[in-house]
């Protein structure tokens, strides 16, 4: 069955995730409860924002999402879509190339090589890395990291995207620019998951806000 905007893609049902701590040497391991109890749907075309204070649960829901963490209660009903995680540090193989990771990226979300290759000109000018594409990414800074995953993500776009945190890195044209480029994404049919330290910036561009409080959506 084919799908359209509105439908349900991704569905979380009473997602739960934890941590262990570590302890002393005879002590019991304690858990942290980074996620309780979350239950939303996502659905095609939407721009959903994500908030709450530092330590909410916020960067674990994303990964949760993305595949990256299994919940340990609950479950992710997936409907087939395709979904990729931009963050500062997540996703990048740092003895390869930013170019070799990016190819890497777009395979990942679903592209053949050669439809990654034929938009590696665009990844590379869009993400003002010039012959910092072909070093490891392991010298790169972490604003260089995001502005290349955020490029990927521009040129090789997954089904959901999720975004970490992203829009406040580089200089003051580079998040002008990448501003522009995902509130593009937003007034089309993309979907799109936003965490953001400004909360205001998520409630300007997004369709509807989850405010997530010591790991429980309140």
């Amino acid at each position: 069955m084919s799908q359209k905007k509105g439908d349900i893609i991704i569905g979380l049902r009473d997602v739960g995730v934890r941590y262990k701590r570590r302890g002393g040497l005879f002590r019991r391991p304690e858990y942290f409860q980074a996620l309780e109890g979350v239950t939303f749907d996502i659905y095609r075309g939407e721009t959903l924002g994500i908030v709450g204070r530092n330590g909410a649960g916020k960067s674990t829901l994303l990964r949760v999402v993305a595949g990256i963490i299994r919940p340990d209660d609950g479950e992710i009903v997936n409907s087939g879509v395709t979904v990729s995680l931009l963050a500062l540090q997540a996703g990048f193989d740092p003895e390869l190339s930013g170019r070799d990771n990016a190819i890497m990226s777009g395979m990942l979300m679903g592209y053949t090589r050669k439809q990654v290759e034929a938009r590696s000109s665009d990844i590379t000018e869009f993400s003002e890395l010039g012959s910092f594409m072909d070093e490891p990414v392991k010298t790169y800074s972490s604003g260089m990291r995001a502005r290349l995953g955020f490029s990927v993500a521009v040129f090789m776009t997954p089904d959901v995207l999720l975004l970490d945190e992203v829009l406040s890195v580089g200089d003051k044209e580079f998040r002008k620019k990448a501003e522009y480029e995902m509130m593009k994404k937003i007034h089309s049919d993309q979907t799109v998951l936003l965490v953001s330290h400004s909360e205001q910036q998520v409630r300007r561009v997004c369709d509807r806000v989850i405010e997530l409080e010591k790991g429980v959506r309140s």
